[in-house]
């Protein structure tokens, strides 16, 4: 028994040398990655042109046509292995003139207009605007409990703004969006004649949050738009002092049909392992106010980047790295949708997908989703690797809207981590532009996404 032990402590001894050296060596590779992005990263001058030149991309529109083929364009400039389009269908949903709204008919203040933006895929009011008596509820369970008698003929005014206790700002969103997202079906049922709701913001200001509804098929489509913050305060603040005062609201946006665009894909591939996947990426379209800068331009040029870094370096990775540009993320999820189903076809084997979605700020960490806790703790082991980096998050809840149709018993969904302290203040707004995102903090993105790619390629999940 004891020269048993022996031997086992022997060989542990001969062991470790070896897994220091690999760590060091490990710890040297990230260290050039993080040095080569900062010092002369592209991701920053990317983004310039996606959001200064060619703007707000909206499914459909001319814009994000010119979106794909600059990112083709730029993808190709970096010598991959293969670059192509993926064919993918997608909705056209267009906003049409500003929209006008209006507190009216209050007995405490003159006719007052407010801020508001429509909700994407709504439908447009009647030529003239509508007009109607405003109820307020604080979420989806209090308009049910109000039940048809008070609500039919009237605008609902979901209220419920952010739990502003959670540390994590995405949490506080989830926490508020249905009233957006299916408020109006479920108003509508009611016999409620529109709905505004109050944008889904960390911050109190004047800039309205549109943002993607789901009609229900079985409620009435009404027209449904976000206020802005302030507008939402000012609206609860007249109600109190008068229940009857009115809300006139005017829009006029249209549905055209489906427009051929594609997902756009780049890749290196794989010196060993060439059938095994991991896939980087961010979708290109965004709403059609602003330029698009942290939702989600910063996700697109952080996954180019990834690609470039390791050209650059001249790194040969074992295994297929894939850039993907998706799609129709922010009102269909087509784009998302077809790569998934293209890959099932193909049967591509994907070890790994990981989604930068969530702004361009200070890298904090990973959300990482495996099939395995053996995969997981693999990949919490290489924190210590990653601290230094200021990625000190990581934990198990992972993924994206985009790679979520991935999810199977083999692929590890992953979620990129920045700061989320300032997202929700700029997000689906007009403030969405590039001056708002910090250079240094956009380059730490990619090399902290190149790192963890590093690490999948070389040791697997």
């Amino acid at each position: 028994m004891l020269r048993t032990l022996k031997k086992i402590t022997l060989a542990a001894a001969l062991c470790l040398p070896l897994a220091t050296s690999a760590q060091n060596q490990d710890s040297l590779h990230i260290r050039k990655i993080y040095d080569l992005a900062l010092t002369k990263g592209q991701s920053y001058e990317k983004l310039r042109y996606l959001t200064s030149r060619i703007g707000a991309r909206l499914s459909g529109s001319p814009q994000a046509a010119a979106a794909v083929e600059w990112a083709r364009q730029e993808m190709e400039k970096m010598g991959l292995d293969r670059v192509y389009l993926q064919e993918v269908m997608v909705p056209h949903w267009v906003r049409g003139d500003k929209e006008y709204a209006a507190i009216v008919n209050s007995k405490i203040t003159p006719t007052r207009e407010v801020q508001v933006l429509a909700l994407g895929g709504s439908v447009a009011t009647p030529g003239n605007g509508l007009t109607a008596e405003v109820v307020e509820v604080n979420g989806i369970e209090e308009l049910k409990k109000l039940g048809k008698r008070r609500v039919q003929g009237k605008i609902v005014f979901f209220n419920r703004g952010f739990d502003q206790t959670h540390i994590i700002t995405g949490h506080a969103y989830r926490g508020a969006v249905d009233q957006r997202s299916s408020g109006p079906s479920e108003a509508g049922r009611l016999g409620a004649v529109g709905v505004v709701v109050r944008s889904m913001a960390s911050n109190n200001d004047d800039f309205p949050h549109t943002g993607g509804l789901r009609y229900a098929e079985d409620a009435p489509k009404i027209p449904a738009v976000a206020i802005s913050t302030k507008g939402a305060d000012v609206l609860s603040k007249l109600l109190k002092e008068d229940e009857k005062l009115q809300f006139h609201l005017r829009m006029n946006p249209q549905w055209l049909p489906d427009v051929l665009s594609y997902n756009v894909i780049g890749e290196i591939k794989g010196s060993e392992k060439p059938d095994e996947i991991i896939v980087v990426g961010g979708h290109l379209d965004s709403w059609d106010i602003g330029e698009g800068a942290h939702d989600d331009g910063t996700g697109c040029v952080q996954s180019m980047e990834v690609l470039r870094l390791m050209k650059a370096m001249g790194y040969k990775p074992k295994r297929t790295i894939r850039a993907v540009m998706y799609m129709n993320e922010e009102n269909g999820l087509r784009g998302g949708t077809k790569y998934a189903e293209v890959a099932k076809k193909q049967g591509e084997k994907h070890i790994a997908a990981i989604e930068s979605d969530a702004g361009g700020f200070t890298p904090r960490g990973f959300g990482i989703s495996t099939t395995t806790e053996a995969a997981f703790q693999k990949a919490f082991a290489w924190r210590q690797l990653l601290a230094p980096y200021g990625l000190h998050d990581i934990d198990r809840n992972g993924g994206g809207a985009d790679i979520g149709p991935l999810k199977d018993d083999r692929v590890a969904l992953i979620g990129f981590r920045p700061d989320s302290q300032r997202y929700f203040d700029i997000h689906h707004t007009a403030n969405d532009t590039f001056d708002k995102v910090n250079r240094r903090e956009l380059e730490l993105g990619g090399a902290s996404m190149a790192a963890l790619v590093y690490l999948i390629d070389k040791y697997g999940l």
